[in-house]
């Protein structure tokens, strides 16, 4: 069976656990440290004033051309920690950099409008 395709949430949305454990998620943020022994990654993303962090996993895409502060989208699982963090099993991460992040934030929200409608409908 393949896995769930990712639903889009905002960087802030996944750091402030609005996902649900073990949900699949695609996100966006900015590679700010990539901590290759741990194959950890931690993407960054502003929203208003606040900055917002995802650690995310990367034993699965591994080896990878970290490139640090390019704009990164990841897909994968969320999971809870014991130690009360998070972080996003990372199925593909692919680097952006160049992409219209406005147009981007835009078009999840437009897709949520069309869904919740198409949702409300039936």
């Amino acid at each position: 069976m393949l896995p769930k395709p990712g639903v889009y949430y905002f960087p802030w949305e996944v750091s402030t656990g609005q996902v649900p454990d073990g949900g699949t998620l695609r996100t966006f943020g900015r590679l700010c440290l990539y901590d290759m022994p741990q194959s950890r990654v931690t993407l960054m993303a502003q929203h208003g004033s606040d900055q917002h962090q995802i650690v995310i996993c990367t034993k699965l895409v591994e080896p990878f051309q970290a490139q640090v502060g390019s704009l990164y989208i990841v897909l994968g699982e969320f999971e809870h920690q014991k130690d009360g963090g998070s972080v996003v099993k990372a199925r593909v991460l692919t680097c952006v950099e160049g992409m219209n992040l406005p147009l981007l934030e835009q078009a999840i929200r437009e897709q949520r409008m069309y869904q919740q409608e198409r949702d409300g409908s039936q």
